[in-house]
């Protein structure tokens, strides 16, 4: 992915060129590798002589005490279970940079979201925000289109994607019966929401 992730660095600096505060939204299925596509996103933009940020999507996660009250616990991860406004309110405020913005970052390890963990300066001029339902093409994700100067979307076989969900799961401890609940009846239900209902993105990688 490294020669790509460098074409795909370069042609995002190119359209940034002359703008005070570009946003690209790096979206795809859960295990796709969005994240480390994101960072590495701004490693290389940073490498490229402009500064770079990366805005994580999973911050705004439901707290598990408002899941559980909800009955969505064990849909953790699925679209219903996130705060897109806050979401919204927050790339909004990012997109007009007019100060620094500062941003929640997700735990996993805690299974948690820890407020203000992140700052986006005003010097930020390109920010990689990251997550699996950015190109969501269904309310109230939809809304959040109009803030992405341009957009990227991941995708995997399924399944080698549930082969990374299984590792993952396996790296926290879990054991295979737990995991298998989590894989089949929320992850790979979430995987096929992100392929099936997101719009086509504006980059190809």
């Amino acid at each position: 992915m490294n020669a790509k992730a460098e074409e795909l660095a370069r042609t995002i600096i190119r359209r940034a060129d002359g703008r005070s505060r570009f946003i690209v939204a790096v979206a795809g299925p859960p295990g796709s590798g969005k994240s480390t596509l994101a960072d590495e996103l701004a490693r290389l933009i940073e490498a490229g002589g402009e500064r770079a940020a990366v805005l994580p999507m999973d911050g705004f996660h439901l707290d598990n005490g408002l899941l559980e009250e909800a009955g969505l616990l064990a849909r953790k991860g699925a679209p219903e279970t996130f705060d897109v406004r806050g979401l919204r309110d927050v790339l909004s405020a990012v997109r007009r940079a007019e100060e620094e913005v500062l941003v929640p970052v997700f735990d996993r390890s805690r299974e948690l979201a820890i407020a203000a963990a992140r700052r986006i300066g005003l010097d930020d001029r390109i920010i990689i925000a990251e997550g699996n339902y950015l190109l969501l093409d269904e309310a109230p994700w939809s809304s959040l289109a109009p803030l992405f100067d341009e957009t990227v979307l991941l995708s995997e076989p399924i399944e080698e994607l549930e082969r990374r969900l299984i590792a993952r799961w396996q790296g926290f401890g879990f054991e295979p019966e737990a995991i298998r609940a989590k894989v089949e009846g929320n992850d790979l239900v979430n995987v096929r929401t992100v392929l099936s209902k997101s719009r086509r993105p504006t980059l190809a990688l």
